[in-house]
């Protein structure tokens, strides 16, 4: 299982679009083949760092999305809002609930 992480730096302004664009594409996103789920959180101390949290069956599941349509669609539209460039990082699931 691969956990992604991916931590956003928004606008302030820019919050409430990105939470309707996320909103509008989630379960899209989380019905994607070999996704096994998709989280949102937010920094309790810097309201505009938001991370999505997702996981996947294998590398090859997460790249697919990521070549998929809807990744085209919903990537660029977030990174218009973004304050600051991202960090991501993928991680393998040793120990999980």
């Amino acid at each position: 299982m691969i956990v992604r992480i991916v931590h956003m730096h928004f606008k302030k302004e820019a919050i409430p679009t990105f939470l309707e664009l996320f909103e509008h594409h989630r379960d899209a996103i989380s019905g994607q083949p070999g996704c096994h789920g998709l989280e949102l959180i937010q920094s309790s101390s810097d309201a505009t760092t938001i991370s999505t949290i997702s996981h996947w069956e294998n590398d090859a599941c997460l790249d697919a999305y990521r070549k998929s349509e809807l990744f085209g669609r919903v990537w660029p539209a977030t990174k218009a809002l973004f304050s600051e460039t991202p960090t991501a990082l993928s991680h393998t699931l040793l120990w999980g609930s």
